[in-house]
Order: C-alpha cells, then sequence, then structure tokens
C-alpha cells in the first residue's frame, strides 16, 4: 500500500482547519517589541509551556519515525521518550533556574555569560545548522512522506516548498506566541487521533496475542543486547540521556518556550508537565507500529507505517482531520525552529554587530532571517531519504552535533574551574573530531550511541586540560552560573511553605516513580 486518496469531505476538513489555525495564530500574534515576538513577552503559563514543548517535539516528525523504527526494530526507540522525561526533571531542578534568572534570550547568550563570545558564536552556529538539518528538513520530510502517499507524482522538494510556506504564514508575522498556541490546538488533536488509531488498530488484530505471534520477543523489550542495531543498552545508558540533555536542555528550539515563562515555578511546572506527556507515547505512538506488523508484514518502507494505519484504519473525514492536525502540527514545529534560527540570528549576531538597532528592526531581521531559512530547509529535506529510517536520520545526525555542546553546558555549572579558553578549545576539538567521524567513522563499525558519549568523554578531557594550563576564569564568570549548596539551600528556603502539589522536587520524585513504572513494564 503506497498511495491513497482523499474523499471530498477530507479536503473540506483540511481546507477548514488550516485556515483556522492560521487565523488562531495571528489572533495570538505578539510582535510590538523584541521580547513579545522572540520570547512571547515572558509572561506564558505553565500548560502552555508543556504542552508546546510536547508538541513541538512530537509533530508529524515524531509520530511518522517512532512508529516507523518500532515497525522495523522495536520498541527500544521509546528510550528516547522516556529519557526525555528524566532529563527533564534533572533541567528543572538544576538548569532552568539559571537561565531563567540571567534573562538571556538565547543558550548561545548564556554560554557568553558563563565563558566568552567565541563559545557563543560558535554555538549559536551550531546550533543553526541543527535547526536546519534535524528539526526543520527532518520535519519538512516527514510532511512530505504523508503527502505522496496522496499525490505520489509530487516530489518531495515540491511538497517540502509548499508545507514550508503554509507555515510560514503565521510564523513571520506572529513570532513565539502565535507558534506556542498554536502547538496547544495540535497537542490535543494529535493525541486524541493518535488514541483513535493505536485504539482501531488494536480492536482490529484482535489480541495482543497475535501481535506476540508476529513479533520477536526481543522487539517487545526497552533493553537491548550491546550488539543491538538500534538502542544497544551501553547506548542506553549512555548516550540516550546525552542526546536528551542537549535537545532539552541546550537547543534553542526547545528551551526558548521556557524562557518565556513569567517566573520560575510556571517554568519548572512546565517541563514536568511535558515530562509527563512523554510517558504515554509509548502506548499510543510506538506500540501502534509495532501491532502493524501483524496487518501489513511487508510494507516497502518502514516510515509508511503510520500513513498506512491512517488511511486504511480510519473513516471519510476523520482522516482529514489527522492530516489535517497532522499538517498544522508540522507547520508548528517548523514555525517553532524557524522562530529560534532567527531569534539566534538576531540576538548573538544582528544586536551584537549592530547594537544600536531598536526593537522593531530587530523584529524585521528576525522576520527576514525566517524567510531565509524556510529556503535553506526546504532545498535540505530531499537528503533524508537516504537513511533507512527518519528517526535514524535525526539521531545520527544529533549524535555528532550534540556531544561537545554538553562537554561544556555540564562542566560550566557544575566545575569553577572550567574557563573560557578550555571551553572554546573542547567546542573546536569536539568539532574537528565531528568531521572526522563524518568522513571515516563509518568504517570503525561503533553504534552512534556509543559515539557520541566517547565524543563528549573526549572533549571533557580537553576541557578540564585546557582550563588547568590557563588561568582560573573571573568570579563574575563563576559566581552567578555555578551550581553549589548555596543554590540548594536558597531552593529549599522557598520551598517552605509550599503544598506538595506545588512542590517541584516532590513532583519530580513522583513523576521519576511513574517513569520507573511504565518503563519496568516493557523491561
Amino acid at each position: 500500500m503506497t498511495s491513497f486518496s482523499l474523499s471530498i469531505i477530507d479536503y473540506v476538513v483540511i481546507g477548514v482547519y488550516l485556515v483556522g489555525i492560521i487565523i488562531y495564530g495571528l489572533r495570538h500574534a505578539k510582535r510590538s517589541n523584541a521580547e513579545e515576538y522572540f520570547l512571547s513577552g515572558r509572561d506564558s503559563g505553565w500548560v502552555i509551556i508543556g504542552i508546546s514543548l510536547v508538541a513541538a517535539n512530537i509533530s508529524s516528525t515524531t509520530i511518522v519515525g517512532l512508529a516507523g523504527d518500532a515497525y522495523s526494530t522495536g520498541i527500544a526507540v521509546y528510550n528516547y521518550e522516556w529519557m526525555a522525561t528524566v532529563v527533564l526533571v534533572f533541567f528543572s531542578i538544576f538548569f532552568m533556574p539559571f537561565y531563567l534568572r540571567s534573562q538571556v534570550y538565547t543558550m548561545p547568550e548564556f554560554l557568553e555569560r558563563r565563558f566568552d563570545s567565541r563559545s557563543r558564536y560558535y554555538f549559536s552556529f551550531i546550533t543553526l545548522v541543527g535547526n536546519i538539518v534535524i528539526d526543520t528538513a527532518g520535519t519538512l520530510y516527514a510532511g512530505a512522506v504523508i503527502m505522496q502517499l496522496i499525490f505520489p507524482g509530487t516530489s518531495i522538494t515540491t511538497i517540502a516548498a509548499l508545507l514550508a510556506l503554509a507555515a510560514a504564514a503565521y510564523t513571520i508575522p506572529g513570532g513565539l506566541s502565535a507558534v506556542m498556541y498554536t502547538e496547544v490546538v495540535q497537542a490535543v488533536l494529535l493525541f486524541v487521533s493518535s488514541i483513535v488509531i493505536s485504539t482501531v488498530t488494536f480492536m482490529r488484530i484482535g489480541s495482543w496475542e497475535q501481535v506476540l505471534a508476529v513479533t520477536p520477543p526481543h522487539m517487545l523489550s526497552l533493553v537491548q543486547p550491546a550488539d543491538d542495531p538500534s538502542v544497544p543498552w551501553p547506548g542506553l545508558l549512555f548516550g540516550v540521556p546525552l542526546l536528551g540533555f542537549y535537545f532539552w536542555c541546550t537547543n534553542q528550539f526547545m528551551v526558548q518556550r521556557v524562557l518565556s515563562a513569567k517566573n520560575l515555578d510556571h517554568g519548572r511546572w512546565g517541563a514536568l508537565f511535558a515530562g509527563l506527556l512523554k510517558l504515554p507515547l509509548l502506548f499510543i505512538m510506538v506500540l501502534p507500529g509495532t501491532m502493524a506488523r501483524v496487518l501489513y508484514p511487508d510494507l516497502e518502507r518502514a516510515d509508511f507505517v503510520f500513513p498506512t494505519l491512517l488511511f486504511d484504519q480510519l473513516p471519510a473525514g476523520l482522516i482529514g482531520l489527522v492530516v489535517a492536525g497532522l499538517l498544522a502540527a508540522m507547520a508548528s514545529s517548523i514555525s517553532a525552529t524557524l522562530n529560534s534560527a532567527s531569534t539566534l540570528v538576531t540576538m548573538d549576531f544582528v544586536r551584537k554587530l549592530r547594537p544600536g538597532m531598536s526593537s522593531q528592526q530587530l523584529v524585521r531581521i528576525g522576520q527576514f532571517s525566517t524567510l531565509v531559512f524556510v529556503i535553506f530547509s526546504v532545498l535540505w529535506s530531499p537528503v533524508i531519504a537516504s537513511f533507512d529510517t527518519l528517526f535514524k536520520y535525526l539521531q545520527n545526525v544529533l549524535a555528532f552535533l550534540a556531544p561537545p555542546v554538553v562537554a561544556v553546558f555540564l562542566l560550566g555549572l557544575f566545575w569553577k574551574r572550567a574557563n573560557a579558553s578550555g571551553a572554546f578549545a573542547g567546542l573546536i576539538a569536539g568539532f574537528v573530531a565531528m568531521i572526522l567521524l563524518v568522513f571515516y567513522g563509518q568504517n570503525l563499525g561503533i553504534h552512534f550511541l556509543i559515539i557520541a558519549p566517547l565524543l563528549c568523554l573526549f572533549c571533557v578531557v580537553v576541557i578540564v586540560a585546557v582550563s588547568l594550563a590557563t588561568a582560573p576564569p573571573p568570579v563574575e564568570k563563576t559566581n552567578a552560573y555555578i551550581w553549589t549548596r548555596r543554590v540548594y539551600e536558597a531552593d529549599t528556603a522557598e520551598l517552605k511553605g509550599v503544598p506538595w502539589y506545588l512542590n517541584f522536587r516532590v513532583l519530580s520524585v513522583l513523576l521519576l516513580l511513574l517513569t520507573a513504572l511504565v518503563v519496568g513494564m516493557f523491561w
């Protein structure tokens, strides 16, 4: 099954929904100044933040990728999802207070506060590359895969261009606020549609025994052998947390939503809420891919699993609504990455080079930057088709970009002696090693989840060695940006008298226990 058709009612539903979501996004636009355009006026509540984080993450990229990987290699792909919950707890406790109290616009800007401008410019450049080749292009490709099933004669580039223009319709004029509010609508629709598809699929199969009959036992286990091609257990232990830390704790694309929080409490609650919403994905987005092995044992490409379930299991009208939700969610995710990229260009480069520009001029620069990144992302998206599955593409590229950044952020927060020279040396050494791995790493036969922590360890050694060989950092570079017992005691004092359901530490423990319960079911 490689192509499908929509009914008239499906087209009507899709058209009405897309027009409606654009209007809805523009109604929530904030663009009177740079803070409103890039950070939604720093007035976002925890519900908006939490749902927006998950919506930006799952979108059509994750739905297609999770189902495809579960179909071809098993449910071990869910390790990326539950580990995100653990990472978000770590983020809420340790890193978020420093981000929000510093009142920065971007993660590279925070890196400059702790180290110097060299690290800021390097990280900003790397993040921009990631926004184009991972986040935006990956999402465009996922949407194009779905649309090619409806219009099989149309190229990926053409479809990606049309989808990107639709995404830009409210991103360019609306800013982060428009993006976040539309993401709430997308998330609700995606969760509901995924629940419907997984339920209908299971009902058609008839019983869990039917799934067990055609699925090798190892494909239903989260923990795999050390030589597993998907998620080997050493990679789960070291590689998956590393990639998760980069994505959730340092990536401008995600952290920008937290930077828009009205205060630290809402930022923490929002991140923990996002972690909670990640847990059900096993049942509504991963397992349907495995269950599809019963109904469609010979799909020509694993990334066709979710679209096949969608078109084959749902009735007319509902198909249109789900397709509209997927496209709109994809547009929302693209909008988020484009807004992130334009924020980096505007705040990390233009404002630094032209400090006298007005707030309105910065907004216009951000809008123009968004348009440029739309073009770059469309041109890159067809390259993704050369990988086995979309998810493998996303994680492979991330494994090379993440390690140097993770090493710098972790040592920057937890080691007072780390200085600017050490940080920059670690980033450059990691970049050189990354280039060598891209060209020669294929011959090593080492899984990317093993390469990532080894590369991170190499960068840590470089940072420590150079920092110890050079002068200590000045006091102003460490006092406000180092985690100490004093910070822990200050948080403890603020929590006195706070009810348990508002206490981020209690919520974090409960969330970790729930995560352990879900993971234990498929250990």
